[in-house]
């Protein structure tokens, strides 16, 4: 996708494949700026922090902090200790899993001294994947779309939450991948970008890469999604994911599982968009076995801008003795999915769907 009229990855090895670098996500919408990785803790500090973030950008960046590690300690106890390390530093995701243990599955076979340049093509791999993945969900996904434009013959209006963008993987995105790829055929389409809260990834992120791709689009408050749609004012929602039962839940963002509810009520179709990665299959009931991340209460308590004088700041915006609860995900229920959009096709949300589309 473009950054300043130019096409850019969010994440991509040095010239001499000594390192990786990275956008540094915690900064934007107001800097632009790339960071290094080095190591695996350089890999693991900034998926923990959230300077990468979105699960297929997060598998990516952990396969590429295992390749880091085994150029430096490539014994067995190297091997399992950096595993471990990386699956800690979010626990939601299921593609942090995922590219973790393929490298894990990948190496652990191989000679010691054979791990370090295996582990380096592996991740390039993988992030090669991602891109074509990620293209494919843009081709299946812009058939609704189309489909929406062909029968109305106006502009399409579409409800997004959170960021699942290219800034969420290494290129086109996931529930932004069908929208780029309707605005290359020239389908007038709007996107009306949720803020996010409390990190605001919506108004931060998802409002900034559209921007810097020309796409329509306009912020709204988390809040206003189900007005606009009693109003006729959306045609579908698409939101992504970071992790799918076998029979279907969606576990997404905070707050996603209240916009599906409003799309039910007003029979606005509610499309999710994953790479099948994304599926768990060890899980069922999304509700009961999803593990909910609990996020630091100053990403409720404070939040940050730029002021006025050109500077960022950061201000408190509840009472200093208010207690806080900062859920980072919810489970939208499969009965809500109207379908899903991989990379193989659209499906229904159920496991009798998707295990069809696998074989």
């Amino acid at each position: 996708m473009n950054v300043n009229g130019y096409p850019q990855r969010t994440i991509w090895p040095t010239a001499d494949n000594s390192a990786v670098e990275i956008i540094d996500q915690t900064k934007l919408p107001h800097e632009f700026v790339t960071l290094l990785l080095e190591s695996m803790r350089d890999a693991e500090r900034a998926i923990r922090d959230m300077q990468v973030r979105g699960a297929p950008l997060i598998g990516v960046t952990a396969a590429y902090g295992v390749a880091l590690s085994m150029r430096h300690h490539a014994s067995d106890a190297a091997l399992k200790a950096t595993c471990d390390m990386l699956l800690a530093a979010r626990p939601t995701a299921v593609n942090l899993r995922w590219g973790v243990e393929r490298m894990r599955a990948l190496l652990a076979p191989l000679p010691a001294e054979q791990r370090a340049a295996a582990a380096w093509q592996e991740a390039g791999v993988i992030a090669e994947e991602d891109v074509a993945i990620n293209r494919a969900i843009g081709v299946h996904g812009c058939d609704l779309i189309r489909a929406i434009y062909q029968r109305t013959k106006s502009t399409v209006n579409i409800l997004t939450h959170c960021n699942a963008g290219w800034l969420a993987t290494v290129d086109w995105g996931t529930a932004l991948a069908p929208i780029y790829a309707a605005v290359a055929e020239n389908i007038p389409l709007h996107v009306w970008v949720d803020e996010t809260r409390p990190r605001n990834q919506g108004a931060s992120l998802t409002a900034w890469e559209l921007g810097q791709h020309g796409v329509s689009h306009t912020v709204i408050v988390d809040n206003a999604g189900g007005h606009l749609m009693q109003h006729g004012k959306v045609d579908m929602v698409i939101v992504g994911c970071d992790r799918v039962t076998a029979r279907g839940d969606v576990c997404n963002k905070i707050g996603t599982y209240l916009k599906a509810l409003a799309a039910r009520d007003n029979g606005v179709p509610f499309y999710v968009a994953l790479p099948t990665p994304t599926i768990d299959w060890m899980l069922q009931d999304g509700v009961q076995e999803i593990p909910i991340e609990e996020r630091a209460a100053a990403e409720v308590t404070h939040i940050s801008g730029l002021a006025d004088d050109g500077q960022i700041h950061t201000v408190r915006v509840t009472p200093l003795n208010s207690p806080v609860a900062n859920y980072g995900f919810d489970v939208t229920p499969a009965r809500l999915v109207t379908a899903l959009i991989t990379e193989r096709g659209v499906v229904q949300a159920d496991e009798k769907s998707l295990r069809e589309l696998l074989l």
